[in-house]
């Protein structure tokens, strides 16, 4: 039902503080009087929405919507707005008032933001889709080419080539696929960048090796991603692509072959340079063999590193366990890769020392596929154990931005971290509105963490014993090449293969397993002014005892604090990281943790997510220690407003797979904590003093299979 001028008068005055701003609201609800009544609310609405962020767009775009309905539709309309307010946010209200003026461009680019797929709206998904393929773990982000350096892949902003939205987040699925598959497949294990440089044109040289390898990696596809395969069939049969000619496709047939392999593209190569090169294919993108190379020199003697000092590690396990081998007798490690198409991977890698199969830790074996992807191996090199001293885990971190930069010049540059800012009042983001730094907690050397210990005393003895027990689970794997029993489904299929003439598996047995429980813990701690005095104590204590606990079990963990003052500087401590030791340099860091400011929740959400998301672990926590709901400085994000950024910062991070949970000391929790967190991910915890009691045993219930 359509409003009278009377009640669009009412709304827009109370929309726009009319009594304060003397708007004139009559002429602009005369036109909407003439819209139908879903016209209506859906400007009236907007209006509301903007306003929230300045009175005077809100007044601008009441005028003028009638007008652009004519033009445009409600999602044409939206982006044109949303437009108009990250100009708002980024450059003040002139620029705005200019985007919302300049209908016509933004007309002229309709069909790319009707139609056109966003990275960043999809970038969750797509997350998830690149780590459920086999292989190294993968980052996304945005790029001008589509291309890869086998660590991240890199794509555009926006995909607007076809005209629905969902063929274009096919094509994204489709580019992630066939960069996904250069990695998993090979493409760049001969030096490319070395070895084009010896033909006459490098240039096109690598354009046809690309192609090359774009007719074996599809024949790849196609056999491990069937269905996958056919959606991006599709998308060529969409685009019109033809198929390559006759000579191409003969050249090209043994690149189909299952065991063909990019040493074959490349011996194929003097051969096609002869032929007329194919179209690119529509989710092919580009080669880079230079920022390959770059990621190689980084990533190889890292990954010999740690391999050659787990191997260390391994051998060291089973000198204890078997104690009968002497600490310096130098043992002989060996591995081999077999073909194994039942496995996700497609082949299956043992190691064995001194003759004996050994079951590495999932750590490991992650380590072991990205060796396997850069060499198709692993070489001998690698199979010697680090000697004493010789390889130091702690080396091998990622490099360290200078968070002091950040202030040199302007906020955004180096040394920041940009966060988007949920806006429930808007119901959109606001983009890069948040600025976070890292910084190292300050030090503080004194007997902190020893008197924690000492007070505690006898609850950390119950504390270990609960989690001795978790660590200690076994599990019985079946289908194994050795063990101490017999599968009996195994066997019966084998034999069953065996009298139908097929040749039959020697994985018959079954074998206890010390359950790897391979999960990563990020803790979140409030170090906002609230928390000075026996609540700062409280916490501290908890991450000693919790520290304690954790390196009895093996749980990867990682320790931050957070607080700040307004948007442009939202600090995270850092006191431990997932790679580092729990020694006395983070022991005198967390005795370090003091109050700040301020609480602003969101930012240090999602920096902290990004963090988790980087680490390959089956289970993944994010857990608050926290005494009160989240606040700034300005009065904006106090309310509903810093609940509703916090609730979006934590959905966030569930599409990524992290669980998030909140312990909090606030009497008042139950009121907004449910809103946030949801029912059963948090607690409160009425007494500050029962803090380190209570927090070991919820880490416990949280963590238990």
């Amino acid at each position: 039902m359509a409003l009278t001028t009377e009640r669009i008068i009412a709304i827009l005055d109370d929309c726009l503080q009319a009594e304060f701003t003397f708007y004139d609201t009559a002429e602009p609800a005369r036109r909407l009087e003439k819209l139908g009544g879903e016209d209506q609310r859906f400007v009236l609405d907007w209006v509301c929405r903007i306003a929230s962020t300045n009175l005077e767009l809100g007044y601008r775009f009441a005028n003028m919507a009638p007008r652009v309905l004519e033009q445009m539709d409600y999602s044409l309309i939206e982006g044109w707005v949303l437009q108009a307010m990250g100009e708002y946010d980024r450059a003040g209200l002139r620029p705005a008032l200019d985007a919302l003026e300049d209908i016509e461009l933004f007309m002229s680019q309709g069909r790319k933001r009707t139609a056109g797929c966003f990275l960043e709206e999809n970038l969750g998904i797509l997350s998830h889709f690149v780590q459920g393929l086999s292989g190294r773990s993968l980052k996304l982000a945005k790029a001008r080419s589509t291309y890869t350096d086998t660590q991240t892949l890199f794509l555009p902003a926006v995909i607007a080539h076809l005209g629905e939205r969902r063929q274009n987040f096919l094509l994204y699925k489709a580019k992630v696929t066939h960069l996904w598959a250069q990695a998993r497949f090979g493409t760049f294990h001969p030096p490319l960048a070395t070895l084009i440089q010896r033909y006459p044109d490098p240039e096109r040289a690598l354009a046809v090796f690309h192609a090359l390898e774009v007719a074996r990696l599809d024949a790849r596809i196609a056999r491990a991603l069937p269905g996958l395969h056919r959606e991006m069939r599709g998308l060529r049969d969409a685009f019109g692509e033809p198929d390559p000619d006759p000579a191409w496709r003969r050249l090209t047939e043994p690149l189909t072959l299952p065991d063909a392999s990019a040493w074959d593209s490349l011996a194929l190569l003097a051969d096609a340079l002869s032929l007329p090169l194919p179209a690119p294919v529509c989710y092919q993108g580009r080669l880079e063999p230079e920022a390959v190379a770059a990621v190689l020199e980084k990533r190889i003697p890292r990954e010999k590193a740690l391999f050659r000092y787990s191997l260390r590690e391994l051998a060291e396990e089973l000198d204890r366990a078997e104690r009968d081998s002497a600490p310096e007798e130098k043992r002989d490690f060996r591995a081999r890769v077999e073909p194994d198409d039942a496995l996700p991977e497609g082949y299956y890698v043992e190691i064995t020392l001194d003759g004996k199969p050994i079951a590495p830790p999932e750590t490991v074996n992650r380590l072991v596929t990205s060796i396997v992807q850069d060499f198709g191996g692993i070489p001998d090199a690698y199979l010697t154990a680090a000697g004493p001293g010789e390889y130091d885990p702690r080396d091998f971190g990622e490099e360290e931005r200078d968070p002091d930069g950040v202030w040199s010049s302007t906020y955004h540059e180096k040394g920041a971290f940009l966060y988007d800012e949920w806006d429930y009042r808007r119901r959109h983001y606001r983009k890069n509105w948040c600025v976070v730094r890292e910084r190292s907690a300050p030090p503080v050397h004194d007997d902190f963490v020893a008197r924690t210990l000492e007070k505690y005393g006898r609850l950390l003895i119950g504390i270990r014993k609960t989690f001795e027990a978790l660590r200690d689970s076994d599990r019985r794997l079946k289908r194994q090449s050795f063990g101490e029993g017999v599968d009996i489904d195994a066997f019966v299929e084998a034999w069953s293969d065996a009298h139908l003439g097929v040749e039959m598996t020697d994985r018959l047995f079954t074998r206890l397993h010390k359950e790897e429980r391979d999960m990563a813990v990020m803790f979140m701690v409030d170090m906002s002014g609230s928390t000075k005095g026996w609540v700062n104590e409280a916490e501290r204590e908890s991450l000693v005892l919790l520290a304690e606990a954790l390196e009895l079990l093996g749980d990867r963990y990682a320790i931050y604090g957070f607080t700040g003052m307004t948007r442009k500087r939202c600090d995270l401590f850092h006191v431990k990281d997932f790679h580092e030791r729990y020694d006395e340099a983070v022991k005198a860091r967390i005795s370090g943790i003091a109050p700040g400011d301020y609480t602003r929740m969101g930012p240090a959400i999602r920096h902290l997510s990004e963090k988790l998301m980087k680490i390959d672990a089956r289970g993944k926590l994010l857990i608050t220690l926290s005494d009160g709901r989240p606040e700034d400085y300005h009065k904006d994000y106090r309310g509903v407003y810093g609940i509703e950024d916090t609730r979006q910062a934590l959905r966030e991070a569930h599409r990524y797979g992290i669980h998030p949970f909140c312990i909090t000391i606030d009497e008042e929790g139950a009121d907004y904590l449910p809103r946030m967190y949801g029912v059963a991910n948090y607690v409160v915890i009425d007494d500050v003093a029962l803090l380190p009691k209570k927090v070991a045993g919820i880490y416990r219930r949280l963590t238990a299979r």
